[in-house]
């Protein structure tokens, strides 16, 4: 499979992960166990972390140490819902696990955004500029504030 057909397949997984996640997060919010719906996410962020370490690269990148925490949290909300079943603490840890993978797929999102969009290139070439910057911050804002959101309406089945 050649690298641009890898991209694009990586780029497609990437996008139904954060499109399931944000699914499975609006599930948290009106107190749903939305159970098709975390199941895509979850093979498909997984999907999205593994894939990533297939691309051609060398030494350790700040990608590579994204997707390795990524898989550990993955790893955990799995546990957490399909091992624990979500009881006592587990539900919590599930919420606060699946919302960080989440904020971790939106962030590569917005790096990725910034490299390739030659407007945002402008702009940011060196992504250590302010829009940068304000785009990532707000991202994880909005994200703590979604989770902690969750943690409080997500209580029972």
């Amino acid at each position: 499979m050649g690298l641009n057909y890898f991209t694009l397949v990586h780029i497609l997984i990437s996008l139904v992960g954060i499109a399931s996640g944000f699914g499975v997060l609006a599930g948290f919010l009106s107190n749903k166990l939305l159970r098709r719906w975390i199941a895509v996410y979850l093979v498909t962020t997984i999907a999205t972390s593994v894939t990533g370490f297939f691309f051609p690269f060398n030494g350790i990148t700040p990608g590579i140490i994204v997707g390795i925490i990524s898989l550990i949290v993955l790893a955990i909300a799995v546990y957490s819902l399909y091992g624990q079943k979500l009881a006592g603490w587990w539900r919590s840890i599930f919420i606060i696990t699946s919302t960080v993978a989440l904020y971790f797929n939106c962030f590569v999102l917005i790096v990725q955004t910034f490299q390739k969009n030659s407007a945002l290139v402008a702009i940011a070439p060196t992504q250590s500029e302010p829009p940068f910057a304000i785009s990532q911050l707000a991202l994880l804002v909005s994200f703590v504030w979604l989770g902690i959101a969750a943690l409080r309406r997500f209580r029972n089945d």
